[in-house]
């Protein structure tokens, strides 16, 4: 996608502790009605969502959640509809956005004006000045976190892959909150997305996962 095809305004779908990072793809079941709408209007368009994150909120009876500054905009790669109207959905994240204003509609769905000007190297595929000997320490410490908390991971096809995807998908999958994801979001450059990993997980001690039954 060019800069000038980028929208100005986007549909979001607030999802708590879900994120989506620039060249990684999820997949997505879609059930509820004005998400079915959101990804219906979606298709007929340009097939673009914004991810973002509620904010953590104490009140139960806040049915309008407020959302982070920060989210990223992925494009509808693939789409099929189940026998039960659900929709099973990938998505693949292409750049992130900050949201300037939401826009008031009679949608189910939330709206919002939108700018890129921080984020568009999100775009670009160059190469990144970081090695591989340079990740094997974290990857280490996030191998044995990733192991305790019984998440299983496909080391050896990660390694294949380009090293922003690769630091992308462990940043998205790893077993981090919901806070600590989202400063991984909003980190301006791999670099320091890869600084930011180390310095969570020097947070976190291994012993304390010992006694931990993974259910």
């Amino acid at each position: 996608m060019k800069k000038e095809d980028l929208p100005k305004k986007l549909a979001v779908f607030p999802l708590s502790n879900f994120i989506i990072f620039p060249k990684t793809t999820v997949p997505l079941n879609i059930f509820e009605p004005r998400y079915i709408d959101m990804i219906n209007d979606s298709m007929k368009s340009n097939k673009l969502v914004g991810m973002i994150q509620p904010k953590l909120s104490k009140d139960i009876n806040d049915n309008v959640p407020q959302l982070h500054e920060i989210g990223c905009m992925g494009k509808i790669t693939s789409f099929k509809e189940t026998k039960d109207s659900r929709f099973l959905i990938e998505l693949k994240g292409l750049i992130r956005f900050k949201i300037t204003n939401e826009i008031s509609s009679d949608k189910k769905y939330r709206e919002c004006e939108i700018n890129f000007e921080n984020y568009y190297e999100d775009l670009e595929n160059k190469k990144e000045e970081i090695k591989f000997s340079d990740l094997e320490l974290i990857f280490k410490d996030l191998k044995s976190l990733f192991e305790k908390r019984g998440f299983i991971i496909n080391w050896k096809a990660l390694e294949k892959q380009s090293l922003d995807e690769t630091i992308n998908a462990l940043a998205m999958a790893s077993p981090f909150s919901i806070e600590e994801k989202q400063v991984l979001l909003e980190a301006k450059s791999l670099n320091i997305r890869k600084t930011k990993i180390a310095e969570i997980l020097t947070t976190y001690s291994f012993d304390q996962y010992n006694n931990t039954t993974i259910q």
